[in-house]
């Protein structure tokens, strides 16, 4: 019996020390990769003055604005923070009341438990775990890089100034979108609704937005803003206010957010920022106001929110050809994918998830849609067209009736077998 005892101990402490140094050799060799993911969260996470809990999860670090993670771009390490241009603040109305402003003062969840001291700007904080779902440290907050098609169609019959020009279509986004063409875009704006719409897939994300381009890839610059599901990035399906720019075409340059350096924020809206409320089909519907606008005196792109809601702006220095003006301004939405153009096809949603031909109450909208040139004016585009890359998934309408403002709806629910298989 006692020999019995003693060989169960000894089995006992032979597993013990197994297990010891298998959690030995599983630290040592993780240790660089945590190495790394502490040093990156290091670098995202500066030191708050104070700290916001909101009620949906997220952590909003109150920086101090010339400590935010912008100054960590190699070109602007000796940036000076810019003064808001007046023109800016002057009113640029939409013709018809903002939603969020008549129905609510609060459009991000986190506003709901606290503000940022002045001085500071509000920086959603990056956690171990929303790193640990990219493959690659480098790829945090990018979009995927895009494998583009050569298009047999043109723009040229709609707009003459693209002089022939293809459509470059990447592989694996879709979109559908409301597009105007000319040489001296220096901001757009738009109200455009809020949805959640579904996201099927691990890697996928969808959006609604603006963008402002130069060329239309494989060789592009954009800023853009709206709002955006994206489960990979955030950790969960919630609709949340975004901006992106890229100097490439998505190869290297350019992220979600604050995610990598180059946008300087100065105001008191959280990028990456929770939306709420939103839309649902026949209820109350809901929309913000959207502009980015280039200062003629600085070049710097700056991007508001509501009414007079400055965020922040991209300097001047990240871009090339944008410093002078945009040549394409596009309003909808895209998915990215890689069951985009494929078969089975993603059931990931663009704007509500229904087609636009649903109309007011079903389906995402856009309105009061603005482009402003060199005459200093917000205006309707004098030529416009709707274009969508998967008629059978994602479609496209602009109604256009007399006497009253345009409504483009976009969107639609992704796979619809046998029309969208």
């Amino acid at each position: 019996m006692r020999n019995r005892k003693v060989t169960i101990l000894f089995l006992w402490a032979m597993l013990a020390l197994c297990t010891i140094l298998e959690l030995k050799v599983q630290v040592r060799a993780s240790s660089p990769l945590e190495s790394e993911i502490e040093a990156k969260l290091k670098l995202l996470n500066k030191p708050a003055v104070k700290t916001i809990k909101s009620e949906d999860g997220d952590i909003i670090d109150c920086i101090d604005i010339y400590k935010q993670p912008a100054f960590d771009h190699p070109v602007l390490k000796n940036h000076t923070i810019q003064s808001i241009p007046s023109f800016l603040l002057e009113s640029q109305n939409s013709s018809t009341k903002d939603t969020f402003q008549a129905e609510t003062n609060v459009f991000q969840t986190w506003q709901k438990s606290g503000s940022c001291p002045k001085g500071t700007v509000p920086i959603r904080r990056i956690r171990r775990e929303d790193l640990l779902r990219f493959d690659s440290l480098d790829s945090f907050g990018q979009k995927p890089r895009a494998s583009f098609m050569n298009s047999t169609k043109t723009l040229s019959s709609h707009f003459p100034k693209l002089n022939g020009s293809k459509v470059v279509i990447p592989e694996n986004h879709s979109a559908s979108y409301l597009v105007t063409v000319g040489y001296h875009y220096i901001g757009a704006q738009a109200d455009i609704n809020i949805w959640n719409p579904r996201v099927d897939l691990p890697e996928d994300f969808t959006t609604a937005q603006i963008w402002l381009k130069t060329g239309n890839g494989p060789n592009f610059e954009s800023v853009e803003a709206g709002w955006v599901v994206n489960p990979k990035l955030f950790g969960d399906r919630a609709t949340r206010f975004f901006n992106y720019w890229t100097k490439d075409s998505y190869l290297s340059t350019g992220c979600f957010d604050v995610t990598c350096p180059g946008f300087v924020v100065t105001g008191q809206v959280a990028l990456g920022g929770a939306i709420k409320p939103v839309s649902s089909t026949r209820g109350t519907q809901y929309d913000l106001t959207v502009g980015m606008f280039l200062d003629p005196i600085t070049k710097n792109w700056w991007l508001k929110v509501k009414n007079n809601i400055v965020v922040g702006y991209w300097p001047a220095i990240l871009f090339d050809e944008l410093t002078q003006s945009a040549t394409i301004v596009e309003w909808g939405g895209q998915v990215f994918s890689p069951m985009v153009k494929q078969t089975p096809h993603t059931k990931t949603g663009m704007g509500s998830g229904d087609f636009a031909n649903g109309l007011f109450g079903n389906a995402c909208y856009m309105r009061n849609i603005r482009i402003k040139d060199y005459s200093l004016k917000l205006k309707y585009p004098e030529f416009v067209r709707p274009v969508t890359e998967e008629q059978y998934c994602y479609n496209v309408l602009n109604d256009v009736k007399y006497g009253k403002e345009p409504y483009f709806y976009f969107g639609g629910p992704g796979q619809r077998p046998p029309y969208c298989p």
